[in-house]
């Protein structure tokens, strides 16, 4: 399965993207709790850190103190996590670095079924998910394409081919 992802088109540097090593990149991230963590109001009142720290203090005096995970444990959990999750990238830095044309409106995604065109400002929040448990996406990939709101969180964009600025 090839993971390269062209963009072109009105663009001052075309730019092609390889969905193989994302998974290395530090700007990732796990879509099975980013558009939870949107929806959720992050919001804390003084009185809801006020019960969180009792909380704390009180299980610290029951229980006593819990010694923090060692670098090794942090290392073995990453691990773990990376073999399993589903991850994405946000596009915004690749469609920076291509820079539009100032006359650039559309951002069109290139499918094996067809073409589906977003307004520029809005492809700018665009998710792009590399991996689904843990897995490159092969059958139905190299992506699938959210939008940043979650409002295609049950039916992404897939079988992308390439990505073309109008």
């Amino acid at each position: 399965m090839n993971t390269i992802i062209p963009f072109k088109g009105k663009v001052k540097y075309p730019v092609t993207m390889d969905a193989g090593v994302w998974i290395f990149d530090d700007r990732r991230i796990d879509l099975n709790t980013y558009f939870d963590q949107e929806d959720q109001q992050t919001e804390e009142t003084e009185e809801d850190y006020t019960k969180k720290v009792s909380k704390y203090w009180e299980r610290e005096i029951r229980e006593g103190a819990v010694s923090p995970p060692t670098i090794k444990t942090e290392k073995k959990f990453e691990k773990e996590k990376l073999l399993t999750g589903t991850f994405g990238i946000k596009l915004a830095p690749f469609l920076k670095n291509a820079e539009p044309e100032k006359d650039a409106t559309t951002l069109v995604i290139e499918t094996t079924e067809g073409e589906e065109a977003v307004p520029l400002e809005k492809a700018y929040d665009l998710i792009l998910c590399f991996s689904k448990n843990g897995k490159p996406l092969r059958e139905d990939g190299p992506v699938h394409i959210y939008f940043g709101d979650g409002s295609n969180k049950k039916n992404p964009i897939k079988h992308v081919r390439a990505l073309r600025v109008e």
